[in-house]
Order: structure tokens, then sequence, then C-alpha cells
């Protein structure tokens, strides 16, 4: 759901001049701030005709119901209201016309006398949503409240506007903490103050708002989407599941509302129910693009042979019909991730490539390293190389970046058989972090990767390096990691004639390793030599 379709919506007005209809009234405006478009246009529409602020907010409901047509026919209804004028402001900002949508929404705030204050909150719930000016919406918003200071409707939209802001996060918290204060029980203002611990990864914080959100007003359907949106970040999918499950119980059941559910199901890791939703929407006739990218994910995640193939084409479908203005760096991402899982490693980098070029962070890590994982995930030397390349973009990208981030760009490397690049790889590790035995021992893997039969020496000053490192409780050589070092050593010292080396490192792989192949190789050649 975009944050267009966000209302701001009075409450405290809707006693006023309404008659008998009020009750009426009142349940369409509360099924807007739940949107639930669907209910509010059932509510609203039998009062439209000869009520303009009922066709104010019936126009709201269409607009959220993405029937921008029908939305702008029906503001038009009342050409010199205010809330209708910034209606129409609405209508522009959400087709993208910013100017047009500026200038209706001033018409609406010119419109009234100086003491009224209604003009300038409907100008500022317009010009707060996406595409409008959250700052003249603040402004509004401020000389509407000096005249109306008890109306807690317009602290919230306030508070949503300043979130628009790249520093209003603070003004926003302040401003729904007020409405808090006032009215303990404002279920919207705690869903709000839960969307900013959200937006700060902040998920346990924002657990606890929007669990206040849910129990001041049970019938509200936006807290246990928001709920299962955070359990799914801290790793509770059950949860997750559970409240995704209960907002489609509580929510209008449009295709829309199920299509939400159907994305939370996969954020819940329930991907064969995710899946499942989809197709019953696509074959009742509901189908839109991005249905497919949901199965599409899915399906990858699924990860089966059948079902990465299936994956594939379901992102075809999804590429053909979506809009390219609105695919996502996550599309690219998955389309590379599949393709890579089908076996196509140079179309997935292709992929891979356009995710990081839609991608607008400034620390692009994350993204690289889950390309990177992608490419690990196929298991084979090609993959592996691949991976290696994603890894060193991350230490491209940030030289104080982990021993981790340094050590899986030299690991992968290593596997996909790019040894010089590996060579880089671990002597930059070793340098950036000294204390890391396993940087050492790696160069010597590396170099005696390289120098395969041994004949060049060019493992041996790491490998002794490694060997005179002391065991601490935090790092224990593994039996393992000193055959490989030995098995070079005596190596090395059979092809320059020394037996006494070489017998030295046999013995040393014996004590490891009583029956070693290797060893009774070697011993069959020093008896040959």
């Amino acid at each position: 759901m975009t944050n267009n379709k966000k209302t701001m919506l009075l409450t405290a007005l809707l006693g006023l001049g309404f008659g008998t209809n009020a009750q009426t009234m009142e349940e369409g405006v509360k099924m807007l701030q739940y949107e639930r478009y669907t209910s509010a246009t059932k509510a609203l529409e039998p009062l439209a005709a000869g009520n303009a602020r009922a066709n104010y907010y019936l126009g709201l409901a269409q607009l959220g119901n993405e029937q921008v047509a029908a939305a702008k026919a029906t503001f038009e209804k009342y050409p010199d209201d205010a809330a209708n004028i910034a209606g129409l402001a609405r209508v522009f900002y959400t087709q993208g016309n910013t100017t047009e949508g500026t200038a209706k929404a001033l018409l609406a705030a010119s419109k009234g006398k100086k003491k009224e204050w209604e003009q300038q909150k409907f100008a500022a719930d317009a010009m707060g949503i996406e595409g409008g000016n959250p700052k003249i919406a603040m402004e509004y918003y401020t000389k509407a409240m000096e005249k109306a200071p008890e109306n807690l409707d317009m602290k919230i939209g306030y508070g949503d506007a300043a979130q628009r802001l790249d520093d209003g996060g603070g003004k926003a918290m302040t401003s729904y903490e007020n409405v808090i204060a006032k009215d303990p029980k404002n279920s919207l203002a705690y869903s709000r103050i839960g969307k900013l611990w959200y937006a700060a990864r902040k998920y346990d914080s924002a657990l606890v708002n929007y669990a206040r959100a849910k129990d001041a007003d049970p019938a509200n359907p936006l807290p246990y989407r928001d709920l299962a949106n955070a359990y799914f970040y801290v790793g509770k999918y059950e949860l997750a599941k559970q409240n995704s499950d209960e907002y489609l119980k509580l929510s209008d059941k449009s295709v829309e509302d199920k299509i939400l559910h159907a994305n939370l199901l996969y954020l819940a890791k329930y991907y064969p129910e995710a899946i499942k939703e989809m197709q019953d929407l696509i074959a009742s006739g509901a189908e839109k693009a991005y249905m497919y990218r949901i199965i599409g994910y899915s399906l990858s995640e699924l990860g089966d042979s059948v079902g990465v193939k299936d994956a594939l084409v379901n992102m075809d479908k999804f590429f053909a019909k979506q809009d390219p203005k609105k695919v996502l760096p996550s599309d690219y991402m998955y389309y590379g991730k599949i393709l890579s899982q089908n076996g196509k490693i140079t179309e997935a980098n292709e992929y891979y490539n356009k995710a990081i070029a839609a991608d607008s962070s400034k620390d692009k890590s994350e993204i690289y390293n889950k390309i990177a994982e992608g490419f690990v995930a196929q298991k084979n030397a090609d993959g592996y190389a691949k991976a290696g390349e994603w890894y060193g973009k991350v230490i491209a990208d940030n030289t104080d970046a982990s021993p981790t981030a340094y050590f899986n760009w030299g690991l992968y490397n290593y596997y996909g058989k790019n040894y010089e690049q590996a060579k880089i790889a671990f002597a930059a590790m070793r340098a950036r972090y000294p204390e890391q035995p396993s940087a050492t021992y790696w160069q010597g893997r590396v170099s005696s990767a390289i120098d395969n039969e041994g004949k060049n020496g060019d493992a041996l000053p790491f490998y002794n390096d490694w060997l005179n490192i002391p065991d601490t409780k935090d790092y224990t050589k593994k039996a393992s990691d000193k055959n490989y070092a030995f098995q070079y050593l005596a190596l090395y010292y059979f092809n320059k004639g020394d037996k006494v080396q070489t017998q030295k490192y046999m013995n040393e792989i014996l004590e490891i390793d009583p029956e070693n192949g290797f060893v009774k190789q070697l011993k069959a050649a020093l008896k040959n030599k």
C-alpha cells in the first residue's frame, strides 16, 4: 500500500451538521483511516450526493482503491468546496503533476475566513502525501493547530508530513507522542510511532507500539499488518503469519488486501501458501504484474530444480507485464539469483549489476553480500569465482570491512580457482588484521595451489610462519590444516633432495593420519630416487 493512500482525516468534526447520518459518516471515515477503502466507499456513497464533506471522503476512498479517474470526477462535483479542491490536489500529486497539485492545495487553503482553520487543514493533508510538499504542509498544520489546538488528527497529519523529510523523524515522534498524551487509546498514533521505530530498524520497539495500537482498537487491521512485518524482521515467522492472517480477517478482503496478505506470507517464509494465494488471484481474473513477482521469489526460495525453472518463467512474465518505472532493485536481484540457480551465470551477473545501479543506498555492502551468497549457492567453480568477485566489491567500498569480509573475498576466489586474486585478498587481510592466523594459513594454501608440484617453495614462508604461531584459546590449528601444510613441505623438500626434512614432515603427517596415502607414495618415491 503506497503512502499516498494514507489519509489524515478529521474525526472531531463528525458531529457537526451531519444530522441522522452522523454515525454512517463516522463509520466511513474510520474505514478510511483503517485503509478499508471498499467499506468506506459503501458507507459514504449514499451520503455524497447531498453532502460536500461525505463527497470528499468518498473521493479519498476511491483514491485509496486506485480509482484515480473516479476520484477526480467525485471531487469535481463540489468545485468551490475547500475539501474537494484539496482532493483534486491529491489527484494531481498522485498523477505526478506537482505544479497543478500545489496550485490546487494553495487554492483550497485560501477558501474561508481568516479565523477558520479547516481549509488549511485540508490543504496540509493534500500537500503531506507522496509527491506533495511536506514543509508547506507542516506550516499549514501549524497555523491550523494554533486555531484548533485540541485537534489530534492534525497532530498525526503533521507527524506524517514530517516523516517525509530526511531530518523530520524527531518532530514526527514528538507530534505522535503529544497525541498519546492527550488520548492514550489512539490506535493510529501508536501505529505511527511503531512505523518510526520500524524505519529505524528498532524492531523490538516497533513491536511494542504496534501491539499497543492493536490493543487500543482491536478492529484496526493495520497493526496486524505492521506486526507481521516486524515479526518477520526479528525472525519470528510463525507470529508473522498469525498476524498476517488476522490482518486479512479484519480487512475488506479486497484484491489489494489479498495481495498484501500473500506478500506477508512470503516474508514469513510460507512460500507454498504465498504462491497459492497469488495463483488463485490470477485464476480469478485479478491478474497484476507483481503477483508473478511473489510467485517467482517464493519458487526461488523453495529452490528445487523444477521450482527454479518455474521461477524463471514467472519472473519473465513479471518483467514483460510490469511498468519499468515500478521495477525494484530486489526484482533485479531475484532475477539474477534465479538465473544463477538455472546455471546462467553470465546473465545472472548482468542482472546483479542492474540491481546495483538501481539501488540508491550509499553503503552497498549488504547487496554485494547477497549477490555473492547467490553465487555461492551454485556450489561450482564458476559460481565461487563470481562470489569472490562480489565479496571483493565489499572490500573495495570499505577497507575497514570485517575480517570475515576479507576472508570471504579470498576463500571464494580460491574455490573458484582464481588464485592470483585470492593471493591479493589474503595478503590484504593479513596486512589489515595481522592478529588473524587464518590469513597466513590461507596465503600458504593459495600459494601451494599455484605451486601444486611443490617445486618453487612459494608456500614455504607462509606455512612456516603459520606453524610457528602458538595456539590460543581463541585459535587452535586444525589437524586437517596442519596436514595440508606438512604435505606441501614434505613435497617441497623431496623435490629439493633433502631426505632429512622430507622424513621430518612425513612423520608429522603420520602422527595425524597413520594410514596417509600421500606419505606411502612419497616413501615409495624416496626408495626409487
